[in-house]
C-alpha cells in the first residue's frame, strides 16, 4: 500500500487527494484550518467562479506568469473536464459573462461539497486541526514522510505540498509551502498580492465608494509618463480608491510597477474627442439655464457628475447657455483622461491571489512533482503561477492537481472515472 500526504485542503489539495486515492494508494489530507476548502467559501464573492468556459489559447493568454509551464497540465486537464468533474459528482454548473463557470445553485459551498463527498468515497484519511511543521527526506534526496506540530511523524512514499499562497491570510495563508520549498532545496521566487484594489490620493474619488462603472478605459502612466498599463471594462470605486475587473487586470499585469502612477480615466471610450465635443453642445443648449452638473448628469451617474464638478475645467457655476466652444473642448478632454494619483497597491489582505513562488524551472509540468527531491510534489497556488480573475487561477489548482495525481495513481484515475459514467449511461 503507497502512502501519500497531502498537506493543504484547499481547492488544489482537495482535488490531488480525491484523484489520487485508490485501491493500492492511501491518501492523508492534512489541513491546519478547522474545516476545508476556507478559502473557496469567499471566491467569486461566495459564488466561488471555479473555471472559464473558453478555448485554450485563452485559457493560456490569461496566464501572467510561467503559462508555457502549464500547457501540459491544461492539455491533461481542461476547463472542459474540470466541468465535467463537477457534473459528475452531481454539482450542476452554469455559464455567465465573460464565459465565467459557476455552481447552478451560486453558491460556493457546493463546489466543497462536492469535493468532500468524493474524499468520503475514495476513503481520504481527511485530518483538520493539523498543522505539518515539516517535510522529512532521506539520505538519497527521497521524500520519507512529514514531522506535525505536536511532534507525530505520518510516514509517506510521495508529499504533496498544497497550501496555497499569502493571499487572504484569515483563511490560514501563512506561506508555510514556501517554507517546505526552501527546506527541502527550492527556490521561491518574490512574493507580491496580486489581483488587488489600489488606493488613490484624491478625496472625491473616495467619496464615490460602492459606484460600479461598467464601460471605462484605463491607462496607467509612471511619472515620466511612460505606459504602464491600459485596458478597458468595468470598474468600482471603493472606500480607499478603485477596484474592479479591470483594476484588478492591471495590477495584475503591472504589479508593483503601479505604485506612484497616474491612473487615467476616459468615461467615453466610445466617443473621439470631437464626438464628445459635439455630444456637450447638445447637453449645454438643452440645459439653458442649468449648470454644469444637470449637463455632465447627462452623460454619466449623478453622484460622479457631482464630484468632478469640484475638479472640473469649467466652473461648476457655469449654466449650459454660457458655456463657450473653448470650455467645451477643456470639458471633453477632461472626461477623456481624468487623473487619479496611486498612492498604494491593496495587501494580501485583500489579494486574490499570490504573484510569485516556488520556482517552476524545479518542477516537472507533465507531474508537479520536484526535480529535486523525488516524490515530493507542489500543487497549486504555491507554485509561481497566477492569472487574471474569471476562474483562470482556479483553473491552475484543479490541472495542477490533476497532473499530480495522475502521476501518483499511475495515469487511472480519469480513464476509471470515464468508464464509470459510461458504464452508468
Amino acid at each position: 500500500m503507497k502512502n501519500i500526504v497531502v498537506i493543504g485542503g484547499g481547492a488544489a489539495g482537495m482535488m490531488t487527494a480525491a484523484m489520487a486515492a485508490g485501491e493500492h494508494q492511501r491518501v492523508w489530507l492534512l489541513e491546519k484550518n478547522e474545516k476545508l476548502g476556507k478559502k473557496l467559501y469567499i471566491t467569486g464573492k461566495g459564488r466561488c467562479n471555479l473555471t472559464n468556459a473558453c478555448d485554450m489559447q485563452e485559457l493560456l493568454a490569461h496566464v501572467m506568469t510561467n503559462g508555457r509551464f502549464l500547457y501540459s497540465a491544461f492539455s491533461g486537464f481542461s476547463n472542459w473536464d474540470t466541468i465535467a468533474f463537477f457534473e459528475e459528482l452531481g454539482m450542476k454548473t452554469k455559464i455567465e459573462r465573460g464565459n465565467r463557470v459557476f455552481p447552478e445553485s451560486d453558491h460556493a459551498y457546493d463546489v466543497t461539497d462536492a469535493l468532500s463527498r468524493e474524499l468520503r468515497r475514495k476513503k481520504v484519511s481527511v485530518r483538520l486541526k493539523c498543522e505539518v511543521r515539516s517535510v522529512l527526506t532521506n539520505q538519497n534526496a527521497q521524500v520519507c514522510g512529514v514531522k506535525l506540530a505536536n511532534g507525530e511523524c505520518i510516514p509517506a512514499d510521495a508529499v504533496v505540498v498544497a497550501t496555497g499562497g499569502l493571499s487572504y491570510p484569515s483563511t490560514g495563508a501563512t506561506g508555510d509551502g514556501y517554507r517546505f520549498a526552501k527546506e527541502t532545496g527550492h527556490e521561491v521566487t518574490r512574493c507580491v498580492p496580486s489581483l488587488v484594489s489600489l488606493t488613490v490620493r484624491e478625496d472625491w474619488c473616495r467619496e464615490l465608494s460602492g459606484l460600479s462603472l461598467k464601460n471605462v478605459a484605463v491607462c496607467f502612466e509612471d511619472k515620466n509618463g511612460k505606459e504602464l498599463f491600459s485596458g478597458f471594462g468595468e470598474m468600482l470605486f471603493t472606500h480607499r480608491g478603485v477596484s474592479g475587473p479591470v483594476i484588478l487586470t492591471a495590477s495584475a499585469q503591472a504589479s508593483t510597477a503601479l505604485c506612484q502612477s497616474v491612473l487615467y480615466l476616459d468615461l467615453k471610450p466610445a466617443l473621439s474627442i470631437e464626438q464628445l465635443e459635439r455630444r456637450l453642445q447638445r447637453e449645454c443648449e438643452a440645459a439653458g439655464g442649468r449648470q454644469l452638473r444637470a449637463i455632465l448628469s447627462a452623460l454619466m451617474p449623478a453622484s460622479l457628475a457631482g464630484a468632478l464638478c469640484a475638479i472640473s475645467p469649467v466652473s461648476a457655476k457655469r449654466i449650459g447657455a454660457q458655456i463657450t466652444r473653448e470650455e467645451r473642448a477643456r470639458l471633453a478632454q477632461f472626461i477623456k483622461r481624468i487623473p487619479l494619483s496611486i498612492a498604494e497597491l491593496g495587501g494580501f489582505t485583500e489579494a486574490v491571489v499570490t504573484k510569485g513562488g516556488v520556482a517552476v524551472s524545479q518542477i516537472t509540468p507533465a507531474t508537479m512533482e520536484s526535480r529535486l527531491i523525488k516524490g515530493l510534489f507542489f500543487v497549486g497556488e504555491v507554485l509561481d503561477l497566477d492569472a487574471l480573475t474569471g476562474g483562470f487561477n482556479l483553473q491552475i489548482a484543479w490541472s495542477t492537481a490533476a497532473a499530480c495525481a495522475r502521476a501518483l495513481s499511475g495515469g487511472g484515475e480519469r480513464k476509471d472515472r470515464k468508464n464509470a459514467k459510461a458504464n452508468s449511461d
